[in-house]
């Protein structure tokens, strides 16, 4: 009797699990592997996917409702000043470069400083291509350098579609002012805008002397660091 009753316990045992192994089976729709892929996670959600592009990547132009920059106005701290005969009649060049197509109606300046006793003329901004050819200018920005120490656009004479490519802003002054009142907005990068650069694809340079307008083409493999050295550097540009 103690035999049988031993082997009776052990089948009912078997079957209450079997039992057990089937419903389990159907509560997780009937599948094992769909069990286990819920697994993971503990409500059973998927786990939410990483966003292309490696998640946030600073500051844009398009933010600021700008096309392009030489950097985030945010940094531009820093102010360049020189004196009259320090900059005035060469061509300042900025490099920047394009990574896709856009219309160019203006540039920007950060102006940091005026002065209003200055007697200026013949002051303008433009563009040249990696030829050097001169693609763009504004008109006499004279009056606008004289008045709101702010970043404000300069409307070029007539927009231009610019390809993408290598560019180069160009400023020339012209006139007289105090040393220290007329300044611009830059970085404090000073001497080390041009590291690891040589002409004609520096990043800040000088080119000519003894201009009254922005000649229609410039060597830039003249392209010099002697005044950029000497503090006026990493001047802020923007395009819009």
């Amino acid at each position: 009797m103690r035999t049988r009753t031993t082997t009776a316990s052990a089948g009912l045992a078997a079957m209450l699990a079997a039992a057990l192994v089937l419903s389990g089976c159907s509560a997780s729709g009937g599948s094992t592997t769909g069990k286990g892929a819920g697994a993971s996670s503990p409500t059973g959600a998927s786990p939410a996917p990483v966003p292309a592009g490696g998640g946030f990547e600073g500051p844009r132009p398009q933010d600021q409702n700008l096309l392009a920059w030489t950097g985030d106005p945010n940094d531009a701290g820093h102010v360049t000043a020189q004196s009259a005969a320090g900059v005035g009649g060469r061509v300042t060049l900025v490099r920047m470069v394009l990574r896709e197509e856009l219309t160019w109606s203006n540039i920007w300046l950060g102006l940091a400083g005026i002065d209003p006793n200055a007697q200026l003329s013949n002051c303008y901004l433009g563009v040249y291509d990696a030829k050097g050819t001169l693609v763009a200018s504004t008109a006499d920005v004279s009056p606008q350098l004289m008045t709101e120490a702010i970043a404000k656009p300069f409307p070029l004479a007539k927009p231009f579609t610019a390809a993408p490519g290598t560019y180069f802003v160009a400023l020339l002054l012209n006139g007289t002012w105090a040393t220290n009142a007329l300044t611009l907005k830059a970085t404090g990068a000073g001497i080390s805008v041009n590291a690891g650069l040589n002409p004609p694809s520096l990043r800040y340079s000088t080119v000519l002397t003894g201009q009254t307008s922005l000649p229609a083409t410039v060597n830039l493999a003249e392209q010099s660091t002697s005044t950029i050295n000497t503090g006026w550097a990493s001047q802020w540009y923007a395009i819009s």
